[in-house]
């Protein structure tokens, strides 16, 4: 398993602690709605690779959040508006 670090706000691994939140189109993803997202996806689906994708709609932003996590389901690799999503 590759370096997680513990709350808050989550378990996350070093790949989203020092790539993702430092991207200009990712900083304004509110770490509610990474929670949120985890806890009440709209959709959630298993990869190949074990690592499961959540989709939650997020209306303040009128966007569809992507939150993927390590196959355990509560370390978040990354997350991002996902543009291309369709319900």
């Amino acid at each position: 398993m590759p370096d997680r670090i513990p709350p808050p706000p989550f378990w996350r691994t070093r790949h989203y602690a020092e790539e993702v939140v430092n991207r200009s189109d990712r900083f304004n993803i509110d770490p509610a709605d990474i929670l949120a997202a985890i806890q009440t996806p709209d959709r959630r689906v298993i990869q190949p690779d074990g690592r499961i994708r959540y989709w939650r709609w997020v209306a303040v932003r009128r966007r569809w959040l992507r939150v993927v996590t390590l196959a355990d389901g509560i370390t978040v690799h990354t997350a991002f508006w996902d543009r291309r999503f369709r319900p």
